[in-house]
C-alpha cells in the first residue's frame, strides 16, 4: 500500500573539501609527494612553486559558473578536446639515431637465499625427477629456512602441476639432501629439526664432544622441557648435572633459529621512517619543525587564470563549446583551489596538534625521561585546539616525531591516568617504564612472578592489580617469570 507524508531531518553531511581534508589528514609525509603528484598529473591548473601573485577570488568567477544549465554542467571536456580520427602514431616521436648508446640504470646484483640452494643443489649427482623434486622444494621454503608444507600436498602438488608421479618417502629422501646444503638447519619442518640438523653437523666434526652430545639428546628427547624452561625436570630425566646441563644449553643458544636468514637475501629492503615533526632542545627551549621536504609549495597556473578571464569576459556572446571550455576551467581552478587550502589546513593542523602535545608533555622533551610522560587522552588535545577527537586521531595514528630521544609515533604519547597511593594521577606508560626496570633488574635465576611484581610495585606507591600487570608485561612483550630464567 503506497502512502505519503511529510518528514523533516536534521542530518549533517560532510562536503567534498571536508573528506578532502580528511584523507590528507591520515597520510604521512612519506606518501604526502606521491598524493600531490597524483593531483599535479590529474589537475593541470596545479603547479609547483609559490605564488607571489594575488590569487584568484571565487567571487571572479562565479557568476559564470551560475549561467551554466544543469545539463551543461555533466558536459566532459573530453568529447571535443579528444579527436578520435587522428591515428596513435602520429602522437609518438621516434628521433633516436642507430648509433645512440642505451643507457640504462643497472639493477643492484647478488643472489638470492633460493638460488644459492639451486647452485649448491647443481652440485649434487641428482636423476632428472629428483632434481626437479628437489627445485620445487626450495621452492616451497621460505625466507626463514623452513619448509612449513606437508609433504603428502606437496605429493599432489606435484602430480597436477607439473605431472610427476612420487611418494612421500621419495620427498623425504630429496629432502634429506636439500638439509644437507648451507646453511645449516635449511629444510627443517619446524624448530626443534632446525636446531638437531644444526648439533648433528657439529657432531660430525667434532663427535666425542660431551656438550654437543647432550644439547642432541635435550633436543632429540626433552625439547618440550626445554621450551618450557623445566630445567630440573630434564636433569633428572637425563641424569646429568647443572654444570652439565648449562654447558648444553650455552650450545643449544648459539644455534641460529631461522637458517634461511643468515644468508643476507638482497631480496629485502629497509624501510626508513620518515618524521613528520622534529623537536630540538636548545637552551632548555623546545623548537618544533614540521617537515615539508616532501610538500612542495603549490599554486595555480597563470596560464589557466588568463584562459578564464578571457572565457569570461567573452560569456555574453560565446558558443556551446566555449561556454563548455569556461565550465572545464571553473571546475579545475576550484579543484586546485580546494586542494591548495586542505594542504595549508593539513600543516596548520598538524602544527596544533604537536604544539598541544608539546605542552602537555614539554617536561618529558626537555629531559627524555619517560617517567615524565603525563597522563594524555584524545579528549585533551581536541579540547585544547578546539578540533574533533577523529580529527586528532588521524593526525596522531600516522605520525612520527623525531626527538633528541628517538623517533616515535605520536599515539605513544597517549595514556590512561592511573592514581597512586598519594593521590597523584600518573600516565600508565611510567608504570610500564618502572614494570621494565623492576625486571631488568631481577635475579634472571629467580625471575620475579606476576604476584611479586605487583606487591614490587605497591611498594613503590603504584596500586594496580595483578592482572593488570601481566597485561602491562604482555604490551612490553615481556615473558612469564618461567621462561625469564636462565641457567
Amino acid at each position: 500500500m503506497l502512502s505519503q507524508k511529510l518528514e523533516q531531518k536534521l542530518l549533517q553531511k560532510l562536503s567534498p573539501q571536508q573528506i578532502q581534508l580528511m584523507k590528507l589528514l591520515q597520510v604521512p609525509t612519506i606518501a604526502i609527494e606521491q598524493r600531490i603528484k597524483e593531483e599535479l598529473e590529474k589537475n593541470p591548473v596545479l603547479e609547483e612553486g609559490s605564488d607571489q601573485e594575488e590569487e584568484v577570488e571565487q567571487d571572479d568567477y562565479s557568476d559564470a559558473y551560475d549561467e551554466v544549465s544543469e545539463s551543461e554542467k555533466e558536459f566532459d571536456f573530453s568529447e571535443y578536446s579528444d579527436d578520435d580520427d587522428t591515428p596513435s602514431y602520429k602522437y609518438s616521436v621516434s628521433n633516436k639515431g642507430k648509433d645512440d648508446d642505451e643507457k640504462a640504470v643497472p639493477l643492484s646484483g647478488g643472489k638470492s637465499f633460493h638460488e644459492r640452494l639451486t647452485n649448491q643443489l647443481n652440485l649434487r649427482p641428482l636423476t632428472p625427477q629428483k632434481q626437479e623434486i628437489a627445485e620445487h622444494l626450495i621452492g616451497n621454503i621460505d625466507d626463514a629456512g623452513y619448509l612449513r608444507r606437508e609433504l603428502h600436498a606437496i605429493v599432489d602438488d606435484l602430480a597436477f602441476t607439473q605431472n610427476v608421479n612420487t611418494t612421500e618417502e621419495e620427498l623425504e629422501e630429496v629432502l634429506e639432501i636439500i638439509q644437507d646444503l648451507d646453511p645449516p638447519g635449511v629444510g627443517a619442518r619446524d624448530l626443534r629439526e632446525c636446531l638437531l640438523l644444526q648439533v648433528n653437523r657439529k657432531l660430525e666434526s667434532n663427535p666425542l664432544c660431551e656438550r654437543l652430545t647432550t644439547a642432541h639428546e635435550i633436543l632429540d628427547k626433552e625439547f618440550v622441557k626445554f621450551s618450557k624452561k623445566h630445567y630440573s625436570k630434564i636433569e633428572e630425566k637425563l641424569n646429568i648435572s647443572r654444570d652439565e646441563l648449562k654447558d648444553a644449553v650455552d650450545e643449544i643458544l648459539k644455534l641460529n633459529p631461522k637458517p634461511g636468514n643468515s644468508s643476507g637475501d638482497s631480496a629485502h629492503r629497509n624501510e626508513y621512517i620518515v618524521p613528520d615533526f622534529t623537536v630540538l632542545v636548545e637552551d632548555d627551549e623546545l623548537k618544533l619543525s614540521l617537515n615539508g621536504r616532501n610538500a612542495p609549495d603549490l599554486k595555480i597556473s597563470n596560464q589557466y587564470r588568463e584562459m578564464f578571464d578571457t572565457y569570461n569576459k567573452n560569456k555574453k556572446g560565446a558558443t556551446k563549446q566555449q561556454k563548455d571550455a569556461l565550465l572545464f576551467v571553473k571546475q579545475k581552478l576550484d579543484s586546485a583551489k580546494w586542494f591548495i587550502d586542505a594542504i595549508n589546513q593539513r600543516r596548520h593542523t598538524l602544527t596544533v596538534t604537536m604544539e598541544a602535545i608539546l605542552e602537555r608533555q614539554g617536561e618529558y622533551f626537555l629531559t627524555g625521561d619517560e617517567t615524565k610522560l603525563r597522563p594524555m587522552i584524545l579528549k585533551d588535545i581536541a579540547e585544547k585546539v578546539n578540533l574533533d577527537i577523529s580529527t586528532i586521531s588521524r593526525v596522531v595514528n600516522s605520525k612520527y616525531v623525531q626527538t633528541p630521544y628517538g623517533t616515535f609515533l605520536l599515539k605513544t604519547f597517549f595514556s590512561e591516568s592511573l592514581t597512586t597511593a598519594d593521590g597523584e594521577e600518573v600516565s600508565t606508560r611510567e608504570v610500564k617504564r618502572i614494570l621494565e626496570d623492576i625486571i631488568d633488574a631481577e635475579d634472571k635465576q629467580k625471575p620475579h612472578t606476576d604476584e611479586a611484581l605487583t606487591e614490587l610495585l605497591k611498594q613503590k606507591g603504584y596500586n594496580i592489580a595483578r592482572r593488570t600487570v601481566a597485561k602491562y608485561r604482555e604490551q612490553l612483550n615481556l615473558p612469564v617469570a618461567r621462561l625469564r630464567k636462565v641457567l
